[in-house]
C-alpha cells in the first residue's frame, strides 16, 4: 500500500491547521479546491483544507522554526515530516491596462497549473432547493476576488505571463453552467482558441455534457487538449439529494456523452470527478469507476472537503479507510488499463493535488 498516498489522505481528510505560513495562501470560496492551500510533501504537490471547520480541529499542523523551515507535526509536537509551502506566483504582481488584476482572472493550483472559472456564475447557483449542494461557485464573486465573466483576451493574457514567469504547464478551465445548450462549451471553444493563439500550453476543459455533441468536435479543434466531465455522485439517491438540479441529466446521458467525447478526444483524454463521502457507498464508487475507465475516461476519486458558507460545510469528510478502500481498488484497475493520471494532456486528474489516487496508482 502507498504510505506517502495513506498520509496525504489523512491530510486532505482531516486538513491541517496552519499557522499564517508565508507562501501561496489558497483561497476561500469560489470553484475548484478552495478553503485549500498547496503543500509538497516528499516531493509531491497536494492540495490540503486549511480553512474549513474540520482543519480546525484537524490532529496536524504545520510548524515553522527559527531558521524558517516548515514541518507537518501531529497533535503531540512531533514531526512527521518536512513541508514545503507553494510560493507566491510572480504573475499575481500584475494588472491588466485596465488595472485588473492578473489574480481575479485565473490563480495558481497546486504547484504548476493555472486555472479560471470562465463564467462565475449558475443557472442553479441562487436557489439552493436546485443548486449543487457542496458549490461556493460565487462566494469569491461576493467578495469581489474576481469577475463575473472572464474574456478570452484577459485569460490569454494572464496565460502567457504565467508561463513566462512562473513556468505554469498546464490550463484548468471551469464555468458555472449558462442558460444556453452548449451547457459553457462556447465559451470553452473561444477562450481555448485565444489562448493558443498567445501560448503554447495544454488546455483541460470542463463543462456538463452539451446537448449538440458537436461541440466536442469545436471545443478540440479550438485548441481544448482534454475534457472533464463531472458526475461527481452516482447513486440515485444521492444524486438528488446533493445535484437537486443537476441530477435531472441522468447517468445515461453522461454515459453517452463520455462515449461521444472519448471519440473526439482520445482514450485517457476525458475525466470525471467523483466526489467520494458524500453517501455513495464504496462498492458503487468502484463500480462505476470500472465503467468510466472501460470507457476510456479517467475517474478522478476526491474525498469531499466541505466549504464554509456552503449547505454542506457541516458535512464530515470520508474517513481514511474508506478513501483508502476506493483508492487502491481503483488504482488497481487503472494500472491494469490504457489510461493515466500521467498520460492525460491537461487536467485536474493529470495535477492529482486533490487526490491521492495518483499515488497509489504509482504505489508511492
Amino acid at each position: 500500500m502507498s504510505e506517502l498516498g495513506r498520509l496525504v489522505t489523512e491530510l486532505q481528510v482531516h486538513g491541517v491547521a496552519d499557522h499564517a505560513l508565508p507562501g501561496n495562501r489558497g483561497r476561500r470560496g469560489g470553484a475548484g479546491p478552495s478553503d485549500h492551500r498547496a503543500l509538497t510533501i516528499e516531493g509531491v504537490t497536494v492540495m490540503v483544507p486549511v480553512y474549513n471547520s474540520a482543519s480546525k480541529a484537524s490532529p496536524y499542523s504545520l510548524e515553522s522554526d527559527a531558521a524558517g523551515a516548515v514541518a507537518l507535526a501531529n497533535r503531540q509536537g512531533d514531526a512527521l515530516s518536512s513541508v514545503a509551502v507553494t510560493a507566491e506566483p510572480a504573475f499575481y504582481s500584475l494588472s491588466t491596462a485596465a488595472g485588473i488584476p492578473y489574480r481575479s482572472i485565473a490563480l495558481l493550483h497546486g504547484r504548476d497549473v493555472l486555472a479560471t472559472t470562465l463564467l462565475q456564475t449558475c443557472i442553479r447557483f441562487r436557489d439552493r432547493s436546485d443548486s449543487c449542494q457542496f458549490c461556493a461557485i460565487e462566494q469569491s464573486l461576493e467578495d469581489g476576488r474576481t469577475l463575473v465573466r472572464k474574456t478570452p483576451d484577459q485569460v490569454a493574457e494572464v496565460a502567457e505571463a504565467a508561463v513566462r514567469l512562473d513556468g505554469i504547464k498546464q490550463l484548468v478551465m471551469t464555468t458555472g453552467t449558462p442558460n444556453s445548450d452548449d451547457r459553457g462549451a462556447r465559451v470553452m471553444a473561444e477562450t481555448a482558441a485565444a489562448v493558443k493563439r498567445r501560448v503554447d500550453i495544454p488546455i483541460q476543459a470542463q463543462c456538463e455534457p452539451p446537448e449538440d455533441p458537436i461541440w466536442f468536435e469545436r471545443m478540440k479543434q479550438a485548441g481544448v487538449n482534454s475534457l472533464g466531465m463531472h458526475l461527481e455522485v452516482i447513486e440515485p439517491d444521492v444524486r438528488r439529494r446533493i445535484l437537486p438540479g443537476k441530477s435531472e441529466i441522468s447517468l445515461e446521458q453522461y454515459y453517452t456523452a463520455f462515449e461521444q467525447a472519448v471519440a473526439v478526444f482520445g482514450r485517457g483524454q476525458v475525466s470525471t470527478y467523483l466526489l467520494a463521502g458524500l453517501g455513495d457507498s464504496a462498492e458503487s464508487l468502484i463500480q462505476c469507476s470500472d465503467k468510466l475507465i472501460g470507457l476510456g475516461v479517467y475517474p478522478f476519486v476526491v474525498p469531499f472537503v466541505p466549504i464554509s458558507g456552503t449547505p454542506l460545510e457541516q458535512h464530515p469528510a470520508p474517513s481514511t479507510d474508506f478513501m483508502v478502500q476506493v483508492y487502491a481498488a481503483v488504482a488497481a484497475r487503472l494500472r491494469d488499463s490504457d489510461i493515466s493520471a500521467e498520460a492525460m494532456a491537461a487536467g485536474c486528474a493529470k495535477c492529482g493535488a486533490c487526490s491521492a489516487l495518483s499515488l497509489f496508482e504509482t504505489d508511492r
